[in-house]
């Protein structure tokens, strides 16, 4: 079992070559987990809850923040599983990981996250 934090090095394995194939992009441990920053803002936060965590359920659950349009927070909030509102940010929702994860989608998620938090110029660049 995890302990708390702890991200399966197969989630990294997918979501690394998204983020750090980005222009600038740079990855970093966080707090909890790990994050991927465009010079000195996170565009995606990758951690493990804790089992007692509510969302968890009694297991570990790997989860993704990210940012997201503010015209399609709404959508991601009340759309469900694997999606949820995250608690702070007006612009953040995040996604757990599981079987039937579209990892497709992932990169795509990360990639309009890095246009919402890069420079104009950077983020026209993808």
């Amino acid at each position: 079992m995890s302990a708390p934090g702890d991200v399966p090095p197969q989630v990294l394995d997918r979501l690394r070559p998204v983020c750090l194939g980005l222009p600038e992009a740079y990855e970093e441990a966080a707090w909890v987990g790990v994050r991927w920053r465009i010079r000195q803002r996170t565009f995606a936060h990758v951690y493990t809850l804790d089992p007692d965590h509510p969302r968890a359920r009694g297991k570990p659950l790997v989860v993704m923040t990210f940012r997201a349009p503010d015209d399609e927070v709404a959508a991601f909030a009340n759309g469900g599983p694997p999606y949820f509102r995250a608690d702070w940010g007006g612009n953040v929702v995040g996604i757990t990981f599981g079987r039937r994860t579209d990892w497709v989608e992932v990169g795509e998620l990360l990639t309009e996250s890095y246009r919402i938090m890069a420079p104009k110029k950077l983020g026209a660049l993808v």
